[in-house]
């Protein structure tokens, strides 16, 4: 068997993968295994020391592997750069906080002594997805090196070269042999993966309906899971805001990595007062992005994955249209040479419950642009959302801000006046059917740890 990565520009193989076998998997599983026996014996001092070198190779390499990730999935160039970077910086990240975070907490007891030391697991498996092939995978694994985990990576089929070329980064930065691994198969292996005796967690990043059966099959052996899956971000914008500078603003957060994003801008609820002036603004933001050759650096949009999500996605588009919805700008394939997977950068209005642009998440440059009477109608329809993974809220009066991102809006992370993002330093998680654990920050390593209680009588 094989596994092939396509260009989805115009649908030509990039390169044929043949697939591991049963036995070469359990081999290296093994391999990674005897690894961790001796990598946990390390000490933060020389794990940091060569998660900054990886951090320095992936600035060697940004181009090489940017240029990569426009080939494998349609990354824009300037895009693929920039993630390539954020990765390096999760590593120095961690390279440079993790010992702190690791380090005992004493706590006062009866005992003379009694304190908190946090353990490395295992072997960690990592399934990730295509839409960000370097950062999912390095959110994941700089922190899980630091606190002397290892891990072997099953990633998305079409980002096969991705996932080769994070395993030779490990390598040459000199880390021991064998600690970290990729898996060459397809989501069929990895019900034995998971079996296996020496994976000991499982992160996921994916879709809702993967994360049930992963965590259905991991709850079953009691290993320990984090999941990141799917988003319905709402964005809040309420009549006070700066619409100019909020339709900018939504416009780069909806099209984000072609509008493949679980934290993309998805829902955006708008005062009604305000709503055909913010449409106006970013209908036109929407408008002045460049679609075209992800491996031009002008280009602010590529093609989506494969042309099978984009024809996914083109049909939310019409059914949405179908139960009421308009459309304002793009819902068309572009009619443009080759066996492409571009999609016209989308806006429909008048999406209300019952809409498929309503209930469910649009995984594409697809805007759904929804009517609020008022604040409160808007924080009501923001949350009306099985998903739990991002928000925002976009108003000049500060104080009101920041009551509905702390305690109003029902998701892992919120943003005020700005697009929802990650960063290393702060916990990345969401709620609901948006999965649970998080990634990133102090409370990112701490998942994937023994949490162990020593007490001294």
């Amino acid at each position: 068997m094989s596994i092939s990565s396509i260009n989805p520009v115009n649908g030509e193989i990039i390169k044929t993968y043949q697939e591991d076998t049963e036995a070469l998997i359990g081999q290296k599983i093994d391999q990674v295994h005897q690894a961790w026996l001796s990598y946990r014996e390390t000490d933060y001092q020389s794990r940091s020391k060569l998660l900054l070198q990886v951090s320095k190779l992936l600035i060697e390499r940004k181009d090489q592997l940017a240029g990569l990730m426009s080939l494998e999935m349609g990354k824009p160039l300037k895009a693929g750069v920039a993630e390539v970077v954020k990765c390096a910086s999760v590593c120095e990240y961690y390279a440079k906080n993790g010992a702190e975070f690791l380090a005992d907490q004493t706590i006062k007891t009866s005992a003379s002594k009694s304190y908190v030391s946090f353990q490395p697991i295992g072997v960690v498996l990592a399934i990730m997805p295509w839409n960000f092939p370097f950062w999912q995978v390095f959110r994941f694994l700089a922190p899980a090196l630091m606190a002397g985990n290892c891990g072997v990576l099953k990633h998305s089929s079409g980002v096969t070269g991705c996932a080769i070329e994070i395993e030779k980064v490990i390598e040459d930065a000199g880390f021991p042999a064998n600690v970290f691994k990729t898996l060459i198969c397809n989501s069929k292996a990895i019900s034995k993966v998971i079996e296996n005796p020496h994976i000991k967690a499982i992160t996921l990043t994916g879709s809702t309906e993967a994360g049930k059966k992963v965590a259905e099959q991991a709850g079953k052996l009691i290993k320990k899971t984090v999941l990141e899956l799917g988003g319905s971000d709402p964005y809040v914008i309420l009549e006070d805001a700066d619409l100019k500078k909020t339709a900018k603003i939504c416009a780069e957060a909806r099209l984000i990595n072609n509008g493949q994003s679980c934290i993309a801008a998805k829902r955006f609820i708008v005062v009604k007062t305000v709503e055909e002036q913010f449409t106006k603004f970013f209908k036109a933001e929407m408008e002045s992005k460049k679609t075209g050759d992800p491996l031009q650096s002008d280009t602010d949009l590529g093609p989506m994955a494969r042309a099978d999500l984009r024809d996914e996605l083109h049909q939310q588009v019409l059914k949405s249209i179908e139960q009421g919805a308009k459309c304002v700008l793009g819902g068309e394939i572009p009619g443009m040479e080759g066996d492409h997977a571009y999609y016209q950068p989308t806006i429909l209005t008048h999406v209300k419950k019952g809409i498929l642009a309503y209930d469910e998440e649009i995984f594409g440059p697809v805007a759904a642009i929804i009517s609020a009477d008022d604040t409160e109608d808007a924080i009501r329809i923001a949350n009306d959302t099985n998903f739990g993974l991002g928000a925002a809220v976009f108003t000049e009066n500060a104080a009101l801000a920041e009551d509905i991102a702390r305690n109003k809006l029902e998701a892992g992370s919120c943003f005020v006046n700005e697009g929802v993002k990650s960063d290393p330093a702060l916990p990345f998680g969401g709620i609901n059917q948006s999965g649970y654990g998080r990634e990133l920050s102090m409370f990112g390593i701490h998942e994937f740890v023994n949490i162990k209680t020593v007490y001294i009588k």
